[in-house]
C-alpha cells in the first residue's frame, strides 16, 4: 500500500486561542493546569491548552446565566442574522479550519474540508429556524377556553462532543441552541479542543455577546460534567459519544432531572441484495465505510451480502480499499489518515486479530504499519462468523468484515441483531423491497442507495442503544425549547 510522510506543521490558524473561553474571553485554568494537543500522524505534541476545573465549569456556567435573559430576549431575527454570519464566516475560513482539524484529529483533508462545510451548514440551517419556534393557538374542547402554547428556550444548556467531528458535532448543537435563544457551556473532547475554541472565535466575530457560548477543554471529563449537571442552573445536556459514557451521564443527569438528548454508539449494518447496482454498492460502502477512516457513528460496520454476489462484491470492494493512499491527512495526495490516538488504533488491532483468529481472512490490509503514528491499513475481512466480537463492537476504523445471506429474512435478523440502532444502509433494484427492508430495520436512519446520511436538514438520531432525542432539521431545534401552555379565555 503506498505511503507517503510529511513534516510537521504549524497551526493553520493565526492567533489561536488555547486557554478556556468563558464569558467572551480567554482565561487559565483555575490551578494554572494544561495539558497536550498531540498530532495523530506522528504523535508529537502540536500545542498545550488550559485544562479546566471543576472551579472553572462553575465559572462557564457563572457566564452562561448571566448572559441566559439578555440572549432569550434577543429578536429571532438578530439571532438568525448572528447564525448567518458564523457560517459566512466559517465559509471564508474553511481550509484553515480544515488544516486545524486534520492537524489534531489526524483526518485526510479532503475529509476535513467535508466537515467543515457540513459543520457550517448548521448555522445557515438553524438561522433560518431562528424564526420559524411557532407556537399554537386552539380553542379547547369543550369551548370554555383557548390552549395557547409558546415555545420557550430550556435554559442554559451543557455541550459535549466527541473527537471524531470536532467542528460539526460542535456546530449540530451550538446552531439550535442559538436559534433557540439558550446559552451553553461547550465540553469539547481532549483529543481535540483546539477547533473547538476556534470555533469560539469565530462565533464571536459573527456577533455572539460574551457569555452566551462559552468553551471548557479540560481532560477531567467526569468531574467538570458532573459538576455542571448537578449545578441547578443548568437545565439541559447534550452528549455526543459512545453508549457507555451515556449511560453514566444519564444516571448523573436524573439527579437534577436534566433534559437530555444523547446521540451514542452505533453498529451500522449495510445490506447489499444479489439485485443491487453493484457499482452503486461499492461505491457507497467506501463512503459508509471510509468516511474519516471509519472513525464515525454512522460508519458502515457490519456488511451483510447475499451469498449469490458476495465474492463480486467482495472482490471489488477490496479492490477500491487496496488502492487507498495511506498517509498524513495534510498531505493532499493521502485519503486515508492516521487514527486519533494509539488506543483507537490497537482497539482496532485486537479486533482484526480476534476475527482472524476466530477463521476469518484478511484479504486487505490487517496490520498496522511499522511507521510513526497512530495508523491502521484498510481492511477487508471475508468468512466473519456472525458471533464474532467485530461484529458486535463499533470498529472505528477502516475495516470492512463481510457476512453472507440467503434470504431478506436473513438479512433483517442479522441486522437487527445489535443493542444499536443508529443507521442501517441497504442497496437493492427493488424500491419496494428497499422501503420494505428499511421499514423493518430497528433503527433511527436509513441509507436506501445511499452511504451518506447526514444533513442539516433532516433529524439524526437512533434507536435502543444508539441514543435519546433527535439532531438536526426542525426536530433539532425542538430539543431546546420548552412548550408552555397557557389557558386564557375572552
Amino acid at each position: 500500500m503506498p505511503e507517503t510522510t510529511s513534516a510537521a506543521s504549524p497551526l493553520p490558524v493565526a492567533n489561536l486561542l488555547t486557554d478556556l473561553y468563558i464569558g467572551g474571553k480567554g482565561v487559565p485554568a483555575a490551578d494554572g493546569g494544561r495539558f497536550d494537543v498531540v498530532d495523530p500522524a506522528t504523535g508529537s505534541v502540536i500545542t498545550a491548552v488550559a485544562d479546566g476545573t471543576v472551579q472553572d465549569a462553575i465559572a462557564a456556567v457563572d457566564a452562561a446565566e448571566q448572559a441566559a435573559a439578555g440572549w432569550a430576549a434577543t429578536a429571532p431575527r438578530q439571532r438568525a442574522e448572528i447564525l448567518r454570519r458564523a457560517f459566512e464566516l466559517m465559509t471564508a475560513q474553511a481550509d484553515d479550519l480544515a488544516r486545524l482539524i486534520t492537524l489534531e484529529n489526524g483526518k485526510a483533508l479532503a475529509d476535513a474540508r467535508g466537515e467543515v462545510a457540513y459543520a457550517a451548514e448548521f448555522f445557515r440551517w438553524y438561522s433560518e429556524e431562528a424564526v420559524r419556534a411557532a407556537g399554537e393557538l386552539v380553542t379547547a374542547p369543550s369551548g370554555t377556553n383557548k390552549i395557547l402554547v409558546l415555545q420557550q428556550p430550556v435554559g442554559i444548556c451543557v455541550l459535549v462532543t466527541p473527537w471524531n467531528f470536532p467542528a460539526a458535532m460542535a456546530t449540530r448543537k451550538i446552531g439550535p441552541a442559538l436559534a433557540a435563544g439558550c446559552t451553553m457551556v461547550l465540553k469539547p473532547a481532549s483529543d481535540t479542543p483546539l477547533t473547538a475554541l476556534a470555533m469560539a472565535r469565530i462565533l464571536a466575530d459573527a456577533g455572539v455577546p460574551s457569555g452566551v457560548v462559552n468553551v471548557l477543554p479540560a481532560r477531567r471529563s467526569g468531574a467538570v460534567v458532573s459538576a455542571m449537571l448537578h449545578d441547578p442552573r443548568v437545565r439541559k445536556l447534550s452528549f455526543t459519544g459512545s453508549t457507555e459514557v451515556g449511560r453514566i451521564l444519564l444516571r448523573e443527569a436524573a439527579d437534577q432531572v436534566v433534559n437530555c438528548s444523547m446521540e451514542l454508539g452505533g453498529n451500522a449494518p449495510f445490506l447489499v441484495f444479489a439485485d443491487a447496482d453493484l457499482d452503486a454498492a461499492v461505491d457507497g460502502a467506501m463512503v459508509a465505510k471510509m468516511r474519516n477512516a471509519g472513525e464515525a457513528c454512522t460508519a458502515a460496520n457490519r456488511f451483510y451480502v447475499e451469498a449469490s454476489i458476495a465474492d463480486e462484491f467482495s472482490n471489488r470492494l477490496a479492490e477500491r480499499m487496496k488502492a487507498l493512499r495511506l498517509g498524513p491527512g495534510l498531505d493532499e495526495t493521502n485519503q486515508v489518515g492516521p487514527l486519533v490516538n494509539g488506543d483507537t488504533a490497537s482497539k482496532v488491532e485486537e479486533l482484526v486479530r480476534g476475527a482472524v483468529d476466530a477463521g476469518a481472512k484478511a484479504v486487505v490490509g490487517g496490520r498496522r504499519p511499522e511507521r510513526e503514528g497512530f495508523y491502521y491499513e484498510p481492511t477487508v475481512l471475508l468468512d466473519v462468523t456472525p458471533d464474532a466480537p467485530i461484529l458486535q463492537e463499533e470498529i472505528f476504523g477502516p475495516v470492512a468484515p463481510i457476512v453472507t445471506f440467503e434470504d431478506e429474512d436473513e438479512a433483517i435478523r442479522l441486522a437487527n441483531a445489535t443493542e444499536y440502532g443508529l443507521v442501517s444502509y441497504v442497496f437493492t433494484g427493488d424500491l419496494a423491497r428497499g422501503l420494505r427492508v428499511s421499514e423493518a430495520l430497528d433503527s433511527g436512519m436509513v441509507g436506501l442507495n445511499r452511504g451518506l446520511v447526514s444533513d442539516p436538514a433532516a433529524p439524526f438520531g437512533g434507536t435502543k442503544q444508539s441514543g435519546v432525542g433527535r439532531e438536526g432539521g426542525h426536530h433539532g431545534m425542538l430539543d431546546y425549547l420548552e412548550a408552555k401552555y397557557i389557558a386564557v379565555q375572552w
